[in-house]
């Protein structure tokens, strides 16, 4: 699994019980699906490259282990489990970096998108090829 993101769980993004909200753990995981995309395929938003091309989720599915409160030190860590004709599903690990304790875990399946026309398109053989050495 590749390092993905580290974080801090500041009070802003705590609810009225004192841990990390669930809002907040979509976004840190979405964030870290951003990095592995970028790594797995060389996708870069802001490229003439891929102009027109991205990424649209279309499953998620987390599950929640351990709270994380404020001021804790959090990494996200991900790798790819499947690569189909059009999408990629991979799964993520939160975890308390002081401790390592599993805070949360997301599998999402992502598929690849032509911006212009909303639709999925093949992935290339080029992508194909560098997202294997992200496969878990």
């Amino acid at each position: 699994m590749s390092l993905l993101i580290k974080g801090v769980v500041h009070p802003w993004l705590c609810d009225a019980m004192g841990h990390l909200t669930t809002r907040h753990y979509m976004a840190l995981f979405d964030d870290a699906s951003l990095h592995l995309l970028a790594e797995a395929t060389g996708w870069q938003a802001d490229s003439d490259e891929w102009q027109g091309r991205g990424w649209a989720d279309v499953h998620h599915e987390i599950n929640y282990k351990n709270e994380l409160q404020v001021g804790t030190l959090l990494e996200i860590t991900g790798g790819i489990t499947t690569i189909g004709n059009s999408s990629l599903t991979a799964c993520y690990t939160m975890r308390h970096k002081a401790t390592q304790a599993i805070a949360a875990t997301m599998n999402a399946k992502t598929v690849f998108f032509d911006l212009t026309v909303r639709r999925s398109i093949s992935l290339t053989d080029e992508m194909r090829a560098q997202m294997k050495g992200y496969l878990l």
